[in-house]
């Protein structure tokens, strides 16, 4: 049975910028962020939660265009395995956007946070002890690092908020990405200096920010961006 990558140096995991050393690292943050956020309400949850979200969905977005399809070609079973993690994936951005749009008073609301915590641990265990040490016995350390390099590219341009309808697979998300990215980053900021700003410039602030989410809905909605999914693990 291959050893999780938990459990491994990064000397045995290919070396600093391998993908398997950067992968841990993300999942570590994540780690210190769901402990962050137990216990949290109001708007104190919302701001860890907007950290979570922009570490999740950069983290899968980049998964899914980069490292996905060496599994499928690499591994015999790498269909299945990674058809996993995609269900994994499509869940929290569901439950992500479920929480957008749920009241903090509303008694629904902690039940659905609580499976995504649960979800979004399960993703990791499922991707340290099983995917990436078979992923590990495929390639060797130069190969690790290169798809690190490939990775931390996809990462740094890749979406930050949930977008449910959006093919898990290419070519839908690969078309999608970008455009996906800026409107959220771009979103992000104008977020940002919301909080910031003074509370007479808020109101315009808010609908800069409104904009922005419906031109991502519309790139949600092309065609395009919808294809590529198998129709039962990724895009609603």
């Amino acid at each position: 049975m291959p050893r999780s990558i938990a459990d491994q140096t990064v000397e045995e995991l290919g070396g600093p910028t391998s993908v398997l050393v950067r992968q841990r690292r993300d999942h570590e943050e994540l780690d210190r962020l769901l402990h962050e956020l137990d216990g949290t309400t109001g708007t104190e949850q919302e701001r860890v939660l907007r950290r979570i979200d922009r570490l999740v969905f950069s983290h899968a977005f980049a998964e899914e265009t980069v490292l996905w399809p060496v599994i499928r070609r690499m591994l015999p079973d790498g269909e299945a395995l990674t058809r996993q993690v995609e269900e994994e994936h499509q869940e929290v951005n569901e439950l992500v956007s479920r929480l957008e749009t749920t009241p903090h008073d509303d008694p629904r609301r902690a039940t659905v946070l609580a499976r995504l915590v649960e979800v979004l641990r399960e993703d990791v265990r499922d991707e340290e002890d099983e995917m990436f040490p078979r992923l590990q016995e495929a390639l060797d350390a130069k190969a690790l690092r290169r798809l690190g390099l490939q990775w931390e590219v996809a990462r740094r341009v890749s979406p930050t908020r949930p977008h449910p309808t959006v093919s898990r697979r290419p070519p839908g998300n690969a078309v999608s990405g970008l455009p996906l990215s800026v409107l959220d980053r771009s979103r992000d900021l104008v977020d940002a200096g919301v909080q910031r700003a003074p509370e007479r410039l808020a109101p315009v602030g808010e609908a800069v920010s409104r904009g922005l989410a419906a031109a991502a809905g519309w790139v949600e909605r092309v065609p395009l961006a919808r294809r590529g999914d198998d129709g039962q693990s990724t895009s609603r």
